[in-house]
Protein backbone atom coordinates (compact mmCIF):
# COMPACT_ATOMS: atom_id res chain seq x y z
CA UNK A 1 0.00 0.00 0.00
CA UNK A 2 2.87 2.36 0.83
CA UNK A 3 4.53 1.79 -2.55
CA UNK A 4 1.19 2.08 -4.37
CA UNK A 5 0.36 5.45 -2.81
CA UNK A 6 3.87 6.85 -3.19
CA UNK A 7 3.92 5.82 -6.85
CA UNK A 8 0.55 7.48 -7.36
CA UNK A 9 1.75 10.76 -5.84
CA UNK A 10 4.76 10.99 -8.13
CA UNK A 11 2.90 9.83 -11.23
CA UNK A 12 0.26 12.54 -10.86
CA UNK A 13 0.44 16.33 -10.60
CA UNK A 14 -0.68 16.26 -6.94
CA UNK A 15 2.78 15.84 -5.41
CA UNK A 16 4.41 18.47 -7.60
CA UNK A 17 1.60 21.00 -7.15
CA UNK A 18 1.37 20.70 -3.35
CA UNK A 19 5.12 20.61 -2.70
CA UNK A 20 5.72 23.32 -5.29
CA UNK A 21 3.11 25.62 -3.76
CA UNK A 22 4.58 25.14 -0.30
CA UNK A 23 8.15 25.88 -1.40
CA UNK A 24 7.04 28.84 -3.52
CA UNK A 25 4.99 30.37 -0.71
CA UNK A 26 7.81 29.95 1.83
CA UNK A 27 10.37 31.48 -0.54
CA UNK A 28 8.16 34.45 -1.37
CA UNK A 29 7.39 35.26 2.25
CA UNK A 30 11.01 34.84 3.36
CA UNK A 31 12.68 36.83 0.58
CA UNK A 32 10.21 38.83 -1.53
CA UNK A 33 7.03 39.83 0.30
CA UNK A 34 7.68 42.53 2.95
CA UNK A 35 6.48 41.68 6.43
CA UNK A 36 7.25 39.96 9.69
CA UNK A 37 8.52 36.78 8.01
CA UNK A 38 10.89 38.51 5.58
CA UNK A 39 14.55 37.72 6.43
CA UNK A 40 15.95 40.96 5.00
CA UNK A 41 13.35 43.15 6.73
CA UNK A 42 14.06 41.55 10.10
CA UNK A 43 17.72 42.58 10.01
CA UNK A 44 18.76 39.38 11.79
CA UNK A 45 20.39 36.17 10.56
CA UNK A 46 17.49 33.88 11.36
CA UNK A 47 14.87 31.84 9.54
CA UNK A 48 12.17 31.98 12.21
CA UNK A 49 9.68 33.02 9.55
CA UNK A 50 9.98 29.59 7.92
CA UNK A 51 8.76 27.87 11.07
CA UNK A 52 6.13 30.47 11.93
CA UNK A 53 4.62 30.31 8.45
CA UNK A 54 4.88 26.57 7.72
CA UNK A 55 2.20 25.35 10.19
CA UNK A 56 -0.43 27.61 8.61
CA UNK A 57 0.49 26.44 5.13
CA UNK A 58 0.41 22.80 6.20
CA UNK A 59 -3.06 23.20 7.66
CA UNK A 60 -4.20 23.48 4.03
CA UNK A 61 -1.58 21.42 2.21
CA UNK A 62 -1.71 18.26 4.35
CA UNK A 63 -5.48 17.75 3.93
CA UNK A 64 -4.99 18.37 0.20
CA UNK A 65 -2.69 15.34 0.12
CA UNK A 66 -4.97 13.08 2.15
CA UNK A 67 -8.43 14.02 0.87
CA UNK A 68 -8.37 11.43 -1.94
CA UNK A 69 -6.89 8.51 0.01
CA UNK A 70 -10.22 6.75 0.54
CA UNK A 71 -12.79 8.85 -1.33
CA UNK A 72 -11.39 8.00 -4.76
CA UNK A 73 -11.29 4.26 -4.09
CA UNK A 74 -14.74 4.19 -2.49
CA UNK A 75 -16.28 6.06 -5.43
CA UNK A 76 -14.69 3.80 -8.06
CA UNK A 77 -15.38 0.56 -6.21
CA UNK A 78 -11.67 -0.30 -5.94
CA UNK A 79 -11.95 -0.18 -2.15
CA UNK A 80 -14.06 -3.36 -2.15
CA UNK A 81 -11.30 -5.12 -4.09
CA UNK A 82 -8.62 -3.86 -1.71
CA UNK A 83 -10.56 -5.15 1.29
CA UNK A 84 -10.56 -8.68 -0.17
CA UNK A 85 -6.76 -8.83 -0.06
CA UNK A 86 -5.04 -10.46 2.95
CA UNK A 87 -3.90 -7.13 4.38
CA UNK A 88 -5.19 -5.73 7.65
CA UNK A 89 -7.10 -2.45 7.59
CA UNK A 90 -4.56 -0.96 10.02
CA UNK A 91 -1.70 -1.67 7.59
CA UNK A 92 -3.67 -0.07 4.75
CA UNK A 93 -4.27 3.11 6.77
CA UNK A 94 -0.68 3.18 8.00
CA UNK A 95 0.70 2.68 4.48
CA UNK A 96 -1.38 5.52 3.07
CA UNK A 97 -0.33 7.86 5.88
CA UNK A 98 3.35 6.90 5.58
CA UNK A 99 3.34 7.56 1.83
CA UNK A 100 1.88 11.05 2.34
CA UNK A 101 4.37 11.76 5.15
CA UNK A 102 7.28 10.65 2.96
CA UNK A 103 6.18 13.15 0.33
CA UNK A 104 6.03 15.96 2.92
CA UNK A 105 9.48 15.06 4.26
CA UNK A 106 10.90 15.21 0.74
CA UNK A 107 9.25 18.61 0.33
CA UNK A 108 10.90 19.87 3.53
CA UNK A 109 14.44 19.03 2.37
CA UNK A 110 14.79 22.12 0.10
CA UNK A 111 14.06 24.30 3.17
CA UNK A 112 17.64 23.67 4.28
CA UNK A 113 18.67 25.92 1.39
CA UNK A 114 17.24 28.90 3.29
CA UNK A 115 19.34 27.95 6.32
CA UNK A 116 22.57 27.85 4.32
CA UNK A 117 21.78 31.14 2.54
CA UNK A 118 21.12 32.95 5.82
CA UNK A 119 24.24 31.37 7.37
CA UNK A 120 26.31 32.87 4.55
CA UNK A 121 24.70 36.27 5.11
CA UNK A 122 25.45 36.26 8.85
CA UNK A 123 28.36 38.18 10.36
CA UNK A 124 30.55 36.29 10.96
CA UNK A 125 29.62 33.69 8.36
CA UNK A 126 27.85 30.73 9.95
CA UNK A 127 26.73 32.68 13.02
CA UNK A 128 23.31 31.04 13.13
CA UNK A 129 21.57 29.12 15.90
CA UNK A 130 21.79 25.62 14.44
CA UNK A 131 20.19 24.03 17.51
CA UNK A 132 17.07 26.15 17.22
CA UNK A 133 16.86 25.46 13.48
CA UNK A 134 17.17 21.68 13.88
CA UNK A 135 14.72 21.72 16.79
CA UNK A 136 12.22 23.70 14.76
CA UNK A 137 12.67 21.35 11.81
CA UNK A 138 12.07 18.34 14.06
CA UNK A 139 8.93 20.01 15.38
CA UNK A 140 7.77 20.67 11.82
CA UNK A 141 8.40 17.04 10.85
CA UNK A 142 6.37 15.71 13.78
CA UNK A 143 3.60 18.26 13.33
CA UNK A 144 3.26 17.40 9.63
CA UNK A 145 2.85 13.75 10.66
CA UNK A 146 0.06 14.82 13.04
CA UNK A 147 -1.68 16.94 10.41
CA UNK A 148 -1.53 14.10 7.88
CA UNK A 149 -2.93 11.63 10.43
CA UNK A 150 -5.80 14.04 11.12
CA UNK A 151 -6.26 14.39 7.37
CA UNK A 152 -6.40 10.61 6.98
CA UNK A 153 -9.01 10.48 9.73
CA UNK A 154 -11.09 13.15 7.98
CA UNK A 155 -10.69 11.31 4.67
CA UNK A 156 -12.63 8.34 6.05
CA UNK A 157 -15.77 10.38 6.69
CA UNK A 158 -17.00 10.99 3.15
CA UNK A 159 -16.77 9.87 -0.47
CA UNK A 160 -16.45 13.52 -1.50
CA UNK A 161 -12.86 14.77 -1.72
CA UNK A 162 -13.96 18.37 -1.17
CA UNK A 163 -15.77 17.44 2.03
CA UNK A 164 -12.73 15.47 3.20
CA UNK A 165 -10.46 18.44 2.49
CA UNK A 166 -12.66 20.90 4.39
CA UNK A 167 -13.04 18.57 7.37
CA UNK A 168 -9.30 17.84 7.39
CA UNK A 169 -8.38 21.52 7.28
CA UNK A 170 -10.81 22.29 10.12
CA UNK A 171 -9.42 19.45 12.24
CA UNK A 172 -5.83 20.58 11.65
CA UNK A 173 -6.67 24.21 12.42
CA UNK A 174 -8.48 23.41 15.67
CA UNK A 175 -5.80 20.94 16.77
CA UNK A 176 -3.01 23.44 16.09
CA UNK A 177 -4.79 26.38 17.69
CA UNK A 178 -5.91 24.49 20.80
CA UNK A 179 -2.97 22.26 21.74
CA UNK A 180 -0.39 21.46 19.04
CA UNK A 181 0.98 24.99 18.82
CA UNK A 182 2.23 24.95 22.40
CA UNK A 183 4.22 21.74 21.91
CA UNK A 184 5.51 22.87 18.53
CA UNK A 185 6.78 26.15 19.97
CA UNK A 186 8.42 24.27 22.83
CA UNK A 187 10.42 22.06 20.47
CA UNK A 188 11.24 25.07 18.26
CA UNK A 189 13.23 26.62 21.09
CA UNK A 190 15.89 23.98 20.50
CA UNK A 191 15.20 22.06 23.71
CA UNK A 192 14.00 18.51 23.10
CA UNK A 193 11.43 17.58 25.73
CA UNK A 194 10.28 13.96 25.54
CA UNK A 195 6.84 15.05 26.73
CA UNK A 196 6.38 17.10 23.55
CA UNK A 197 7.59 14.22 21.38
CA UNK A 198 5.26 11.80 23.20
CA UNK A 199 2.32 14.16 22.67
CA UNK A 200 2.89 14.35 18.90
CA UNK A 201 3.34 10.58 18.62
CA UNK A 202 0.23 9.92 20.73
CA UNK A 203 -1.90 12.35 18.69
CA UNK A 204 -0.74 10.76 15.44
CA UNK A 205 -1.39 7.20 16.60
CA UNK A 206 -4.80 8.09 18.02
CA UNK A 207 -5.83 9.76 14.75
CA UNK A 208 -4.75 6.72 12.72
CA UNK A 209 -6.55 4.33 15.07
CA UNK A 210 -9.73 6.40 14.78
CA UNK A 211 -9.33 6.43 11.00
CA UNK A 212 -9.04 2.63 10.97
CA UNK A 213 -12.12 2.24 13.15
CA UNK A 214 -14.16 4.73 11.09
CA UNK A 215 -13.38 3.30 7.66
CA UNK A 216 -14.08 -0.21 8.94
CA UNK A 217 -17.45 0.81 10.33
CA UNK A 218 -18.47 2.75 7.22
CA UNK A 219 -17.51 0.04 4.73
CA UNK A 220 -19.54 -2.53 6.66
CA UNK A 221 -22.75 -0.54 6.24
Amino acid sequence: MYKKELTYYFSSPIAYIVVGLYLLAVSLFLWVIPGQWNVIDSGYAQVDGLFQLSPWLMILLCPALTMRLFAEERQSGIWDLIRTKPVSLWRIVLGKWAAAWTLVLIGLLPCFVHYFIVAQMAEPVGNLDSGAFLGSMLGLVMMSGCFLALGVFAATWSKSQIVCFILGALLCFVAYWVFLQEHYNSISRGVLDLRDVFFFVLTTLLSLILATFTIDRLTKK
